[in-house]
């Protein structure tokens, strides 16, 4: 879909489509295509509608970029998707994009995850740093999207998961919302009234994907662009990551966090991972939560809390890529402790298991990647992972506990963070 005037965009280019605005002396259409040819998929139709000469001047038929490129011309609006009913060779689910975002993915995980799933529509959501004036898009543990919550709609705490503006729609998702009128919107008139049908799902990724809506983020891009970090983020290469504990690290440590008034950001943290973010670093959380074990909380609560933290994180710019936890505990006599989660497993602390767990989800090189925690258990889990370990004290352990001699050592997260490159 490359139809867009950019009205946010005119003071860097007022004169051209929007997807044509260079990044780094290149359009940003030409990034997109790039990508898609070095995932196999040549075959493009772009929509074009204001200036669209431009774009069709570019780009001709697609041969000096090694794809097939046709065009539909848009006389007058259709909305995001009333040209998709104009188009008479859609025989096969194909992918929707909007022609003003710069990403950089392995479409191939999508794909498989979309046939997997039997999906009507798979949307790619991820973090972004701007939650709080975003749609949010919420799914169930098996990702099928539950609800939409558009930005001006009321929300308390929510999961950091936005719609990414890339989409794979299939010919049987046309028929079952097929529209009578001309002008159609593919948010709010196909694809948030087809929830209900439990076949609309998230993919999720931690891959670069941002929209150009602002000169801010337009200055963003570009700088990520020079430094390497688009590409880079691909999930077919390798990635790095900091791995961090929760509690007294990232939230004030007291006792157990058992409900989500009682979570508390440490002063700094969120800056923090700001910086992990924008330095190109997955921020994965790794952490014990016995209280599932003990039964002091159960997994909705959990869940809340953890809303509730990525909510303060996003009010503040930062986010995490993706949070393990380790619900077990061997330990028995509690009152109204849960038995089957009282058992000795791979995935608690210091035990690697969760690292792993995310080191084969993301394609995360470990030997380049940090576990940073306050307590010595959290040292001897990046040791027996392979990381780089790293103590942030104050928290719940003492310098002279830990056991490593290769651990860094920081009075915290901030002060880390400045260290990283």
């Amino acid at each position: 879909m490359a139809g867009g005037k950019g009205t946010r965009l005119s003071s860097i280019a007022s004169d051209i489509p929007k997807p044509m605005i260079q990044i780094c002396g290149k359009p940003i259409l030409e990034y997109q295509i790039d990508c898609l040819k070095r995932n196999n998929l040549t075959d493009i139709i772009l929509v074009i509608g204001h200036l669209g000469n431009y774009i069709k001047d570019y780009f001709g038929d697609g041969s000096r970029f090694g794809c097939k490129i046709s065009y539909f011309t848009e006389t007058q609006p259709l909305g995001t998707a009333g040209a998709i009913y104009k188009l008479e060779d859609l025989t096969n689910d194909f992918l929707l994009l909007n022609g003003d975002v710069i990403f950089d993915m392995d479409f191939s995980r999508m794909i498989n995850f979309h046939y997997e799933k039997k999906s009507f529509a798979t949307l790619a959501v991820h973090p972004n740093s701007h939650p709080f004036d975003s749609a949010l898009i919420i799914s169930n543990n098996d990702n099928q999207i539950t609800l939409w919550l558009n930005k001006e709609d009321e929300r308390k705490w929510y999961k950091n998961q936005v719609n990414a503006g890339v989409h794979i729609l299939s010919v049987d998702f046309l028929k079952y919302c097929l529209q009578s009128k001309e002008k159609i919107d593919l948010d709010r008139d196909m694809l948030k009234p087809s929830i209900s049908s439990g076949k609309i799902y998230a993919y999720s990724t931690p891959e670069y994907i941002k929209d150009m809506g602002t000169p801010e983020r337009y200055a963003q891009v570009t700088s990520d662009i020079e430094k390497g970090i688009v590409q880079g983020k691909n999930l077919n290469e390798k990635q790095k990551a900091v791995f961090l504990d929760r509690d007294g690290t990232i939230n004030v440590y007291n006792d157990f966090v058992k409900k989500p008034e009682d979570f508390e950001l440490m002063e700094g943290v969120a800056q923090a991972i700001k910086i992990i973010n924008n330095l190109g670093y997955l921020a994965v959380i790794i952490t014990n939560q016995p209280v599932i074990a003990r039964g002091e909380v159960d997994f909705k609560t959990l869940d809340l809390i953890h809303m509730k933290m990525e909510t303060d994180l996003g009010m503040q710019g930062a986010y995490i890529d993706d949070l393990f936890y380790c619900p077990h505990h061997p330990d028995k006599g509690f009152d109204g402790e849960r038995p089957e989660y009282k058992i000795v497993c791979d995935c608690r602390k210091p035990k690697p298991g969760l690292i792993f767990q995310a080191a084969k989800k993301y394609n995360i090189d470990l030997s380049k990647s940090y576990m940073a925690g306050d307590h010595n258990r959290d040292i001897q889990c990046a040791v027996n992972a392979g990381c780089k370990p790293v103590f942030i004290s104050g928290g719940e352990g003492k310098k002279e506990d830990v056991s490593s001699s290769d651990a860094l050592i920081f009075s915290s997260l901030n002060e880390f963070t400045s260290y990283l490159k």
